[in-house]
């Protein structure tokens, strides 16, 4: 996530953790003049609406002061859902065995967009099991990366 500052992750972490909750990851996107600052937000118990509506609050009154990302933007506050996004090494860690989709920086094997079974993370990469071949795939290039639910089980 290369358009968020490692401060404002920082501060997002602290006042999130601080509400009880587990701060998954942000994301920024740009969307015209706008942009969109997508925030993922989990605990044991679920993330409903009102938690997304009480985090909200708090994380726009850090940023009207702090004034981190240029121009205009919207605030989304979600649960990881299903699909869980994965954005640090111990998210990978977590889900060894699932399938999973990355999107790439640079073409790997003039690809950007990869799907298939993770195999094992190491130190600055994760593996992949794809097309019936390892991929392997170094955390500096990964764009995104998210879970992909099994509807079946």
């Amino acid at each position: 996530m290369r358009d968020i500052e490692i401060t404002l992750k920082d501060r997002l972490l602290s006042l999130i953790s601080s509400m009880g909750y587990e701060f998954v990851g942000c994301e920024l996107q740009r969307q015209g003049r706008r942009s969109l600052l997508r925030i993922y937000i989990d605990n044991e118990a679920g993330i409903t609406l009102t938690d997304c509506t009480n985090v909200s609050r708090q994380v726009s009154a850090m940023l009207d002061v702090d004034d981190p990302i240029q121009g205009m933007y919207t605030l989304e506050i979600s649960s990881p859902g299903l699909d869980r996004p994965l954005f640090e090494r111990a998210h990978y860690q977590k889900v060894i065995g699932s399938r999973i989709k990355v999107r790439v920086y640079s073409p790997i094997e003039d690809r950007r967009n990869f799907v298939g079974l993770l195999l094992r993370v190491e130190e600055e990469n994760i593996v992949l099991l794809v097309d019936e071949k390892e991929v392997i795939f170094p955390f500096s290039n990964i764009d995104k990366a998210k879970v992909i639910a099994d509807m079946a089980g």
